[in-house]
């Protein structure tokens, strides 16, 4: 990558959207130069519901950051969620047909093919295709079969999908807003890039990313993804129940949510209270923090409670080596961390942004995890000129051995 070029992540949420515009500095590490912000609207749950409101948040966002960079920006990475994702596991098997059963670039391009041709719905297209593991007759755990000797590759991946009106929405949104898409990337792969350490995702890891509006699963083992979701929940139900049973407004009670709530009662003083500002002229109110957290730590509790009970239906709670680490805007409530080691019975860290240089003490948060990751995704496609399988919404194939194959067909 050269000086003149530009790395412009986008994560559009339900409640803000947040475009970072970063470059490599002359030691070659990567810098962020630009932030901008805007409040979302035209999201819900982190689906676009409305293209024109959407289109002008993004504006927004993409303006500061490029006035704060002093680069102009033509193309950005765009981070997907909400409850259209689902992820597959499927495995594909070919015969070796290189000279002297050498496995070469295209039998892999050739067994990933293989795997990822699975039926699927008309409304649905492919986002990632990740491998997991290659097979080399029988011969299981390995990571890259190039070069090796063998009659029969088998491969195992992680294909990501969305429902093709949520990315096309995405697409249209920003297309609109003067700007090209050149990928949309599942948010919590995205985020992951940022938060977790290659031993954690070797050991097995559980990655919650809570959001205002939904909640992303990703769970690694062996050092890729082996289950994703999306739960319609997040951190928005939690400030609701708040309002609800405090009688306050919704805003109010994501203030004092952020300012003076805990969901782990061992945190609590329970001599320490909270004024609560009086409604249409009636007086403040103190109550007591214990009691607000009585309200917060059931409704985090169930969210965890959900999402232990979908990965144990699937049976990989006892391969969570690596434990659990909690990233979003979520995880800035204290407390999390501490409850969701209770009820799943494992380590638990709460995730913040890592590995990138130039960002501002503030946006070093839970909450930045996903667009700092995009970043960081992007940079090491850079690195590697490209992953080996990677599809795009748009369905447009970002393959380096995809094209050197098709090139070198063409002369045999």
């Amino acid at each position: 990558m050269t000086s003149d070029e530009i790395i412009v992540a986008l994560d559009i949420g339900t409640s803000k959207i947040c475009a970072f515009i970063a470059e490599f500095d002359e030691e070659g590490d990567l810098t962020v130069a630009g932030v901008g912000m805007a409040a979302s609207k035209g999201l819900r749950r982190g689906v676009v519901v409305n293209i024109e409101a959407a289109m002008k948040a993004v504006e927004e966002a993409i303006d500061m950051a490029e006035q704060q960079a002093g680069r102009t920006v033509e193309s950005v990475l765009a981070g997907i969620a909400g409850g259209n994702i689902e992820g597959i596991n499927s495995r594909g098997v070919v015969a070796v047909t290189g000279k002297g059963r050498e496995i070469n670039r295209v039998d892999v391009e050739r067994v990933i093919d293989a795997a990822k041709a699975i039926v699927m719905p008309m409304d649905r297209e492919v986002l990632h295709v990740i491998p997991q593991e290659y097979i080399v007759d029988d011969q299981a755990g390995i990571k890259n079969p190039v070069d090796m000797i063998g009659v029969r590759l088998e491969s195992e991946v992680h294909i990501i999908t969305s429902t093709i009106s949520a990315s096309k929405n995405i697409i249209k949104c920003i297309n609109r807003s003067g700007y090209k898409v050149d990928e949309i990337v599942l948010e919590s792969i995205g985020a992951s890039y940022s938060v977790l350490s290659r031993d954690e995702k070797e050991l097995g890891v559980l990655f919650l990313d809570i959001g205002n509006g939904t909640t992303d699963l990703l769970v690694h083992f062996g050092g890729a993804p082996y289950y994703t979701s999306v739960l319609p929940v997040g951190a928005q139900e939690v400030t609701n129940d708040l309002s609800i049973m405090l009688n306050i407004p919704f805003d109010e009670a994501e203030r004092i949510k952020l300012q003076s709530g805990c969901c782990w009662e061992p945190l609590i003083d329970r001599n320490e209270s909270v004024i609560i500002p009086g409604i249409g002229g009636r007086p403040p109110v103190s109550v007591p923090e214990m009691r607000i957290c009585r309200i917060l730590q059931p409704r985090m509790a169930e969210l965890f409670l959900l999402v232990k009970k979908q990965l144990g239906e699937k049976g990989y709670l006892s391969r969570l080596g690596g434990g659990l680490v909690i990233t979003g805007g979520g995880a800035l409530l204290p407390g999390v961390a501490e409850l969701a080691q209770e009820i799943f019975k494992m380590p638990a860290r709460i995730g913040y942004p890592k590995n990138i240089k130039g960002l501002e003490e503030r946006y070093r948060s839970p909450e930045y995890s996903t667009v700092t990751g995009l970043l960081q995704y992007k940079a090491q496609q850079i690195e590697e000129e490209g992953p080996v399988v990677d599809i795009i919404s748009s369905g447009v194939i970002v393959d380096f051995f995809r094209r050197i194959g098709t090139w070198f067909k063409e002369f045999i």
